[in-house]
């Protein structure tokens, strides 16, 4: 830039002009101004880069004004659509699929999810794991549609609500305490076996305990002693013929030897008692017994 003086003169006075020495130029020139045009120049391209990488994550991370990629923001909350994979812990209040589609939680290692108090402690954990499947809590409880408890667990006793409870092993069930059940039942043509290898088996009940084969046989086969015990009413055998086949037979001897064996004797109001075998039968209707 050139800078210009300029002086007035009044008629009748002549001025000289100034000369060249106080003529100053003002600007950038030389290699000062082919640095800032460089540097303009590289600002633009940055801008131009930084634009295209813009447009090219927008496309490929798929944002869009409702959400990103597959994930989409709704007033119920945040939507997935296809599968997803989160690095780090999810919180959540609910997690639920699609209508016609299922929840699948899928993982390399586990599946852990927990439950925590106001305190952040953990009151609640479900573990599935490539071998085994653990749940920590206070109890366990398994509903129906409709609510219903069907499967109850807790560190005092276990709960079936169902109906039925069917056991298709082919060695049964296993108990090693006591069980309380109304019905034992053997499934449609198998056999019922009750069985206690090393032990006693022992069957309780208030009101009496009722054993039904309707098609079949029912045997009570022990090591030691069967004992049949009543503490108030009568003990029942109800059939056409009462056997026993392996009660020892004593032999022909004379009178007055036991022999060690005793005669079942049958009073008239059914009660059943020993007398001494004898050459004949010892049994007296009248006896002392049956008064």
């Amino acid at each position: 830039m050139v800078r210009e003086q300029y002086t007035t003169t009044t008629p009748g006075t002549s001025l000289e002009r100034p000369k060249n020495e106080y003529i100053y130029k003002i600007g950038i020139y030389g290699w000062r101004k082919r640095c800032l045009y460089l540097f303009v120049l590289l600002l633009l391209i940055i801008l131009v880069v930084n634009f295209s990488l813009t447009i090219w994550i927008l496309k490929v991370m798929w944002f869009s004004p409702t959400g990103m990629g597959h994930l989409r923001v709704t007033k119920e909350g945040l939507r997935l659509e296809g599968e997803s994979e989160f690095l780090f812990p999810l919180y959540a209040k609910e997690i639920h699929s699609r209508v016609d589609s299922s929840l699948l939680l899928q993982s390399t290692h586990n599946v852990t999810v927990n439950a925590r108090n106001s305190n952040g402690e953990v009151t609640g954990r479900l573990n599935v794991g490539p071998k085994m499947v653990e749940f920590h809590s206070q109890q366990f409880q398994i509903n129906s549609k409709d609510g219903k408890p069907l499967f109850t667990v807790d560190e005092n006793e276990v709960v079936i609500g169902t109906e039925k409870l069917r056991v298709t092993g082919p060695e049964g069930a296993l108990f090693e305490h006591s069980v309380e059940t109304p019905l034992v039942k053997a499934e449609a043509f198998k056999q019922l076996r009750l069985e206690s290898p090393t032990r006693s088996l022992s069957m309780d009940a208030p009101r009496g305990i009722n054993i039904k084969a309707q098609a079949g046989n029912i045997e009570a086969l022990s090591q030691m002693d069967i004992k049949l015990h009543s503490s108030d009413g009568v003990l029942l055998l109800d059939a056409e013929t009462v056997r026993l086949p392996k009660l020892p037979e004593g032999a022909r001897g004379g009178s007055g030897i036991s022999q060690g064996l005793y005669e079942i004797c049958v009073c008239p109001d059914g009660k059943l008692y020993l007398s001494v075998a004898g050459v004949g039968s010892t049994c007296q209707e009248y006896s002392r017994v049956c008064q």
